[in-house]
């Protein structure tokens, strides 16, 4: 069988305070709180029964990625492959199992040692219908929740043959970005699912993620709600070259980004030609100065 990653299933992250993720979740980005207690938060966007799981702690950051492989069998073959590469490989206890809501998981550490990546099958789908507290539509379901930037302090091949050669991606294009080239792979018909560059002037690990949905009135209300408000801006409204993507970056509770747009193109793999772009941008995202 020639397994392979699926779709970006989940993330899970840290913040010092949930209350903040529940207005900034909710509120801007249209998420539904699924669960909530002292220490912890569920955050929906589609028919799984959560796309966030946040997590109170003093260190805020995105602390692991969910890949979904689609079935026991992926799982078995990429877990092999992961060790015949040198990974270690860590079965979980049944708890860990039962608190992502998946059938089965295994995790390994990402190569700088920033985050844990989990490969599952078998996300559990909840008996209650989503609803957005904004009325958002997600483009999500079998794409996965959307993306992940990682930035990077050594060397990007090393991703290239994690990712490509061992998870199955395959490569969408490049961007020229300072000091490196940045390098976009899909493993379902989003354009990206991750990414990564060199980038040491900035710190290592997942820069922002990406969520995207289908209204491009509603993406513009929430910017207006971004600019009346103290979220702070990374990045403004603009159209990015590769996916084709309308959308603005503001800053999390937990420090790292949030790209939220709209118009993502989708790959045809039977017909896709990888390309460079020597900008990231067509127009906007322009970064506040100071």
């Amino acid at each position: 069988m020639n397994a392979r990653v699926r779709a970006l299933g989940y993330a899970v992250v840290r913040a010092k305070d949930l209350d903040e993720w529940v207005a900034f979740g909710s509120e801007l980005l249209g998420l539904q709180v699924a669960y909530r207690d002292d220490d912890r938060m569920l955050l929906r966007m589609d028919e799984y029964a959560y796309r966030l799981d946040v997590r109170r702690s003093d260190d805020p950051g995105v602390t692991a990625l969910g890949w979904d492989v689609g079935g026991p069998e992926a799982l078995e073959e990429l877990s092999k492959r992961l060790v015949d590469a040198g990974y270690h490989v860590e079965s979980v206890d049944s708890s860990v199992i039962e608190e992502r809501q998946v059938m089965d998981l295994v995790r390994f550490r990402d190569p700088e040692d920033v985050l844990d990546h989990e490969l599952f099958w078998g996300l559990r789908n909840a008996i209650d219908k989503f609803v957005s507290p904004t009325g958002a539509k997600f483009v999500a379901s079998d794409l996965g929740f959307g993306h992940a930037f990682q930035a990077l302090h050594g060397d990007a091949k090393v991703y290239d043959r994690l990712f490509r050669d061992i998870l199955g991606f395959r490569l969408s294009d490049h961007i020229d970005m300072p000091g490196s080239v940045g390098t976009f792979l899909h493993c379902n018909p989003r354009h990206h699912s991750f990414a990564y560059a060199h980038a040491p002037h900035r710190n290592k690990g997942i820069g922002h993620l990406m969520f995207e949905i289908d209204d491009l009135d509603l993406l513009g209300r929430q910017w207006d709600k971004v600019e009346d408000s103290d979220i702070p801006i990374l990045s403004t409204l603009g159209k990015h070259t590769n996916d084709k993507m309308i959308s603005f970056y503001v800053r999390s509770p937990s420090g790292f980004g949030i790209e939220y747009g709209v118009g993502g193109i989708l790959i045809d793999d039977d017909n896709w030609l990888p390309t460079r772009y020597g900008s990231a941008h067509y127009w906007g995202h322009r970064r506040p100065q100071g």
